[in-house]
């Protein structure tokens, strides 16, 4: 969106900083963690901000946290936590370059480590039906923020479409199925959304929707 360029790589959790994706390398600086890394962009290259007034400044930033402090937990647990085949997409994804008996104990080590995490959290302490009733809510509250806008603050793309994108692409866009996707898929304005932002920033990544 900012007209960076860019190369992505394949990187495990073991080596990541923080033991969690993405982290960014610009020159040699490393940088975890998608909000640093956003903040980082931007006081470093373009502000997609600039233009926002205050006001939606701060509801630009309440709705990030709201995808990335929330919804972001209801999308891991139903990868590493709701289903058997959920957790073996996701570990061929994420392990299936390791040797088979290397991949199945790391695998299986990180598991119960994230896992531990989504507990510790709050989200996993729920039961499943409640878990993604809340993260239903969120998908809501995100569909009717964006109405029929192109992006959530008009015309032009922010950061809150780049972080909206990175966690809906998550949810409809990959071969998890879970109630947030199905609830997600029945958001037409979501779908356009992720296939806009596929189709204009991103068209060399293949993206299949139901």
């Amino acid at each position: 969106m900012a007209n960076i360029d860019y190369e992505t790589t394949s990187a495990l959790l073991l080596k990541a900083p923080k033991g969690k994706l993405p982290y960014i390398n610009d020159s040699g600086k490393t940088i975890a963690d998608s909000h640093f890394i956003l903040d980082y962009l931007k006081s470093t290259y373009i502000n997609l901000d600039c233009h926002l007034e205050q006001s939606q400044y701060a509801i630009s930033l309440a709705m990030q946290h709201l995808l990335e402090e929330h919804l972001f937990w209801c999308i891991l647990y139903s990868r590493w936590a709701y289903t058997d085949e959920n957790w073996k997409i996701n570990r061929e994804a994420i392990f299936g370059v390791l040797p088979p008996l290397i991949r199945d104990l790391v695998a299986q080590y990180s598991r119960r480590k994230i896992r531990h995490k989504i507990i510790n959290q709050g989200i996993g302490a729920l039961q499943t039906e409640a878990i993604f009733a809340l993260g239903n809510q969120n998908i809501d509250a995100l569909s009717d923020f964006l109405g029929s806008k192109p992006y959530f603050f008009g015309d032009q793309p922010t950061t809150l479409d780049a972080c909206a994108y990175g966690i809906l692409i998550n949810i409809i866009g990959c071969p998890i199925e879970s109630p947030l996707k199905t609830h997600g898929l029945t958001k037409n304005n979501l779908r356009e959304f992720v296939k806009r932002i596929s189709s204009t920033f991103y068209r060399d990544f293949q993206t299949k929707y139901q």
